[in-house]
């Protein structure tokens, strides 16, 4: 018998809809999340194309031209071992890109897992997946992230499996409250009175309809993965020198703030705007789902 779709909401939908042209008119109109999209895209081009733009060698030393303040050769002007702050930059915004999309991918898939279980299966293993998560939130997360990569070794790989898995909980509660809403809608009853296995419901019929939560949930985790990221380089257990990122740029500023701001204002306000624009992403994103 094949599964009947019967009264699924019209905003679970959403992203499902085959008629994309739609769905971009709908975020299109949104100011919010039109602005937050221009800026998240320009720096992952800038990401993308970091060694077609970037002026200089980001590791090239030079001693001749320490704390050199922004000018037309050095737009963003040197460190303290001559190196351009702009090449920096640019290659920094790879790190905290990459870092925040892939840890954001690793809680995600764990979180939504096993928010698919908990709400589905009820009982006994809701009550386990939910008292451990309830456990995992008990930490502060940055302490036990800092604690974590500490014990291991400092390295991009490390600070993305951390930041993935002390992230999912969010996830996991988000998305088990809607699958205890929606598993008592008479779709999911059709299918299972259908025989169709709890497998295929799980993935087929419940699964899309939280994509809309589990996606504003991704989108405002990069944010706050590339937070993390950026302090814990800044703490030196992130990205290792000579590797640019944002955060170890900020470090090198902190003991030449007085005289050297650039080394500071710059790598802040990539962050900043950054961190920023996934959030307008998200609430744009938020604002369109449930509203249509």
């Amino acid at each position: 018998m094949p599964p009947l779709d019967l009264d699924i909401p019209p905003q679970a939908h959403v992203l499902l809809r085959n008629n994309v042209e739609y769905l971009l008119k709908l975020l299109i109109s949104n100011k919010l999340f039109l602005i937050g999209a221009v800026v998240v895209l320009f720096f992952m081009l800038v990401a993308v194309f970091a060694p077609l733009i970037a002026p200089y060698d980001p590791t090239l030393i030079s001693f001749d031209k320490t704390f050199l303040a922004p000018s037309l050769a050095h737009p963003f002007g040197t460190d303290d071992l001559g190196r351009d702050i702009l090449s920096r930059m640019i290659y920094g915004a790879r790190v905290s890109m990459f870092v925040g999309l892939i840890s954001v991918l690793v809680s995600v898939v764990i979180g939504t897992c096993i928010g698919l279980a908990a709400g589905y299966y009820g009982r006994f293993i809701d009550a386990i997946l939910m008292r451990f998560t309830d456990i995992m939130l008990c930490f502060p997360t940055f302490f036990l992230i800092l604690a974590v990569v500490a014990f291991l070794q400092p390295s991009l790989f490390n600070v993305m499996l951390v930041i993935g898995l002390t992230g999912w909980m969010s996830v996991a509660r988000l998305v088990r409250a809607e699958v205890l809403s929606l598993r008592s809608r008479d779709f999911v009853v059709a299918a299972y009175i259908g025989g169709i296995s709890h497998k295929r419901i799980l993935f087929k019929h419940i699964l899309p309809n939280v994509a809309s939560v589990v996606t504003v949930s991704a989108t405002l985790g990069v944010a706050g993965a590339i937070l993390t990221e950026s302090a814990l380089s800044f703490l030196g257990l992130g990205a290792q020198p000579p590797t640019p990122s944002w955060g170890n740029i900020l470090t090198a500023g902190k003991d030449n703030i007085l005289f050297a701001w650039w080394l500071s204002f710059f790598p802040g306000m990539a962050i900043l705007l950054t961190v920023l624009g996934f959030n307008l992403v998200g609430e744009g994103l938020r604002e369109t789902l449930y509203k249509h």
